[in-house]
């Protein structure tokens, strides 16, 4: 059986993409800052017939919470076959270039750039056991430098300093870690769920968790031939749903 760690999965797409990843047989172990609110959805969860989950207590911000996450489960599998680093915040709103707070857009990246890093790096060896290692990086189509530079982009005007960056930063540093392991079996690729109606966004957006958990699904669960380094989106209307950086 494959397992999975998605970190911030105690909701909404993360909460989702858990639960379908359990209908499709894999372990998946829900990550959440918060033990008790893991394993609440972890309960709502078993009371829907689902029983291969497992809330696990991760802070993305914390080194000793991560790396005693990943001690359960090296001591537990020996292996993690899947990384889908979810985690992230929006931050304080308002976020302009000209007035935004620093300390604010920190902290924004502490969690959507730094914690992914960090998570990332520190999971990597078991990663490495896998024979078919997948990293999905939870991304938004905030974080495309072409689309926020076209007039023409239904979302042109959604500009912020913290949450959009954080995002472009990711999607910058996904292309260097897919390129440093392109010789190994990894798969690693930025997904955009799309504009999806969460608490996040206090559920404002036209997609809805299901069809966000099923694309992130859909770029994660790939074959050997699947390429790496590539920016998936939910709102790309195409086939491929491969974003412009």
């Amino acid at each position: 059986m494959k397992t999975v760690l998605i970190t911030g999965a105690n909701r909404s797409i993360g909460f989702e993409t858990a639960k379908q990843l359990s209908a499709k047989g894999l372990f998946v172990y829900l990550g959440s800052r918060n033990l008790e609110n893991g394993e609440k959805a972890v309960n709502e969860l078993n009371q829907q017939g689902f029983q291969n989950i497992k809330a696990i207590e991760i802070d993305v911000t914390n080194s000793e919470s991560i790396l005693k996450a990943k001690n359960i489960i090296e001591n537990e599998n020996g292996r993690l076959d899947i990384l889908i680093n979810n985690a992230g915040i929006l931050g304080i709103i308002p976020q302009t270039a000209t007035e935004g707070s620093v300390e604010n857009i920190r902290d924004v990246f502490e969690t959507n750039f730094f914690g992914v890093i960090n998570v990332t790096q520190s999971f990597l060896d078991l990663l490495k056991k896998s024979d078919s290692p997948r990293i999905s990086n939870i991304t938004s189509g905030l974080g495309s430098l072409t689309l926020h530079s076209d007039p023409t982009w239904k979302y042109y005007h959604v500009k912020n300093a913290a949450y959009g960056p954080s995002k472009s930063a990711l999607n910058a540093y996904t292309i260097v870690l897919a390129y440093e392991l392109r010789e190994l079996p990894f798969k690693v690729n930025v997904i955009d769920p799309g504009y999806t109606a969460t608490d996040f966004n206090g559920h404002n957006g036209p997609g809805s968790v299901e069809s966000a958990a099923s694309f992130i699904i859909k770029h994660t669960l790939t074959d050997d031939n699947a390429p790496t380094g590539k920016y998936y989106s939910n709102d790309i209307e195409d086939k491929i749903g491969i974003s412009p950086w």
